[in-house]
Order: structure tokens, then C-alpha cells, then sequence
């Protein structure tokens, strides 16, 4: 990170704002998963008394995709808080291109310039 007059130009303080971010939506998520994996994926339901079991299954597979898709969005949050710990967060991962201020706002977790977020 750098400092002002450098060419990060003063992002310490966006950078801060980030972290705090990045580290609320982790708890956030975490929380989600939580919540998801003491249901056991099942939505509250059981079989049991419930006329369409086709209904359950569909309502545990969604929470399994759901479960997935949490994961990779922690995963992701996760690697962004390490990045700023390294001090190579708002670098492209690929080509170690400045990702710009307005995209890191926008994607706080974003690992690529635009240019590789779209190949």
C-alpha cells in the first residue's frame, strides 16, 4: 500500500475502509453458512407428514448450491483479506495491473483488473 505521493496515491485509507469490508462480510457469511449447516441443508423440512418429498429434495439441493456458492464467496473474501495482509491487495492477480479504486469499491474481493475479470 502505498502512501500519498506515491503512485497508490493514498490508498491506505481506502484500503482501511475495505478491510473493515471485506472483514464484515466474512463474518457475515460465515454466519450464513452456519446457519445453513445447523439446518443440515434441509430447510426445516423432514419427509416425514410432507406430502412432496420431490418438493424436499429440490429445497436440499438448493441449500447444498446455496452452501457452494457461500463457500467460494468466503473463500474469495478470505483471499482478499490476505492480500491486504501481504500488501498486494488493488494489484491484478494475472498481471499485476493497479485495479482501480472504483472497482475495488464496487468488488471489494476482486482479484483481477478488468481486462482478466472478463477472459
Amino acid at each position: 500500500m502505498g502512501t500519498p505521493g506515491t503512485p497508490d496515491g493514498g490508498r491506505d485509507e481506502l484500503f482501511d475502509r475495505l478491510r473493515g469490508e471485506l472483514t464484515t462480510e466474512q463474518v457475515n457469511i460465515a454466519a450464513q453458512l452456519d446457519e445453513l449447516e445447523e439446518t443440515g441443508g434441509s430447510s426445516g423440512f423432514s419427509d416425514e407428514g410432507f406430502a412432496d418429498t420431490a418438493q424436499v429434495s429440490a429445497e436440499q439441493g438448493e441449500s447444498r448450491m446455496l452452501a457452494a456458492e457461500l463457500r467460494r464467496e468466503l473463500d474469495d473474501v478470505e483471499a482478499a483479506i490476505a492480500r491486504l495482509a501481504e500488501g498486494n491487495y488493488g494489484s491484478c492477480v494475472v498481471c499485476g495491473a493497479v485495479i482501480p479504486d472504483e472497482r475495488l469499491e464496487a468488488m471489494p474481493a476482486t482479484k483481477w483488473c478488468i481486462e482478466h475479470a472478463t477472459v
